[in-house]
């Protein structure tokens, strides 16, 4: 038998001839003997960076020792905190919406994105994204190689207008 399980909208097949057992936080554990975890995300947390965040993997509720992967959620209009991730390298997979990324150590920088773009914002980078639609939200996967990767948000004061 195969049963589908979905983590933050994508789907994996794993075999289980058992129903997964319903844990605490919205942690599945799936029986098999690599010991995988299924995470079913059921509602926002807000981050440090002050967005919608929906927590996948952690150190915390899976065990993972070198990685986190959460999807994220901008609301329209919306922007996170200008902030920087010390020690670890962000992987984002940008799945709904276009988002403009003001980065560099005084934010003086900018990349537009789109939905089907990856994006690699290496360790320490100051950065702040913003959704640039009115209506829709913006939603992105975002990897880290940190288990723990809100103990190391550092948020920034975002530079003053005219600098």
């Amino acid at each position: 038998m195969v049963r589908l399980f979905v983590l933050a909208g994508l789907a994996a097949a794993l075999p289980s001839e058992a129903e997964p057992a319903r844990a605490p936080a919205g942690v599945v554990p799936v029986p098999a003997p690599a010991g995988i975890v299924t995470v079913r995300p059921t509602e926002a947390i807000i981050s440090r960076q002050r967005l919608g965040q929906f927590v996948g993997i952690s150190g915390a509720n899976s065990g993972a020792r070198g990685l986190s992967m959460n999807r994220v959620v901008i609301p329209p209009g919306g922007s996170a905190a200008a902030h920087r991730h010390v020690g670890s390298e962000s992987a984002i997979d940008l799945i709904q919406g276009t988002v403009r990324t003001r980065y560099g150590p005084r934010l003086e920088h900018t990349v537009v994105n789109r939905a089907g773009d990856v994006l690699f914002i290496p360790p320490g980078v100051p950065h702040q994204p913003t959704n640039l639609s009115a209506t829709e939200p913006a939603i992105a996967i975002v990897a880290r190689n940190d288990p723990h990767e809100q103990e190391h948000v550092e948020l920034m004061e975002p530079p003053a207008a005219g600098r």
